[in-house]
């Protein structure tokens, strides 16, 4: 079961049965699950375990249920469907019976985002009561017979059915324009202008804080021709250059190396490589009797990364 999806979590409790039944709906995996945990997570550890990306959209089959998910408590019922995404936690509580029914389906994340032309958002819920809701529901669990074979042609579109069910239920409210799109990515920016100096800063924490997932913080940047960890390492040198003129300025003689760390970075060669190379100097150049040409090209220099605004990094 795990192959199809991941790695999950359940509590220590007692006793602890469970029956899967995992089949195949249309090419997707899906799975018919009863188990008694009244807890069930999927955990960073799991995450970082199988490295999946896709959505789960699961259902339970009776009673009531919360989960817990991209920082939303949603409570949900029999009926209702909720989009997971893999690469973020989750937990499962069902604290209301002894036996918890869930029906699941896992969707490839790349297919239906190029099919929709947005990112669902984990943590949505299609409450029961909607039409897109009943029909995925009735495609997913009404046994499919075998004794219409004229029909076996249809199957490949079947997928895309599926697909626009989803983008009926998880749409955002407002279209996924360029608006939206450079919201994310100042927030994004925002972020790592914030934490730069924190040595463990990495595109994936960005994506974990800015509550999107790693692929779609890349694409935010890849459409403006970087990368998340460009943008990370030229806020680090860009401060690192600051700290190297008014170092010059004031002769205090502190290491070049504090000034490395204090940045974020964990190696100095590291630092000095990616110095030379964005500002064509050596940092112990700066100001140490040179003509004024390594000083003006330090400068000239700073600020060649993308911004969502003219907002220093040292302020």
């Amino acid at each position: 079961m795990r192959e199809d999806w991941g790695w999950f979590t359940p509590t220590r409790d007692t006793n602890f049965a469970s029956r899967v039944r995992t089949r195949r709906v249309f090419g997707f995996a899906a799975v018919d699950l009863t188990c008694n945990a009244t807890r069930m997570e999927r955990t960073e550890l799991d995450i970082r375990r199988d490295n999946m990306e896709h959505y789960y959209v699961t259902a339970p089959d009776i009673g009531e249920s919360t989960i817990i998910h991209n920082d939303r408590i949603v409570n949900i019922t029999a009926g209702d469907v909720v989009l997971l995404d893999s690469t973020r936690p989750v937990t499962f509580i069902s604290p209301a019976q002894d036996r918890a029914q869930w029906f699941g389906l896992r969707v490839p994340r790349e297919n239906l985002v190029k099919h929709l032309g947005f990112e669902p958002q984990g943590g949505a819920c299609g409450r029961r009561s909607a039409r897109a809701s009943r029909l995925l529901r009735q495609l997913a669990l009404d046994p499919v017979s075998d004794a219409e074979p004229a029909f076996a042609s249809a199957d490949r579109y079947m997928p895309l059915v599926v697909y626009d069910l989803l983008g009926a239920l998880f749409a955002p409210p407002t279209p996924l324009g360029s608006r939206h799109n450079d919201k994310l990515f100042m927030r994004a920016c925002r972020i790592i202008k914030n934490r730069f100096a924190d040595p463990d800063i990495s595109p994936r924490e960005v994506a974990a804080e800015a509550g999107i997932s790693l692929r779609y913080l890349q694409k935010l940047f890849t459409v403006r021709g970087s990368t998340c960890g460009h943008h990370i390492c030229s806020a680090r040198l860009d401060h690192a250059a600051r700290l190297i003129e008014r170092r010059a300025l004031t002769k205090t003689g502190q290491p070049l190396s504090d000034i490395a760390y204090a940045c974020g970075f964990r190696d100095y060669t590291h630092f000095a490589r990616g110095f030379r190379k964005r500002f064509g100097t050596a940092p112990g150049a700066v100001g140490a009797g040179a003509t004024g040409g390594d000083d003006a090209s330090v400068r000239a220099g700073l600020g060649q990364v993308e911004r969502p605004s003219a907002g220093r990094h040292d302020r």
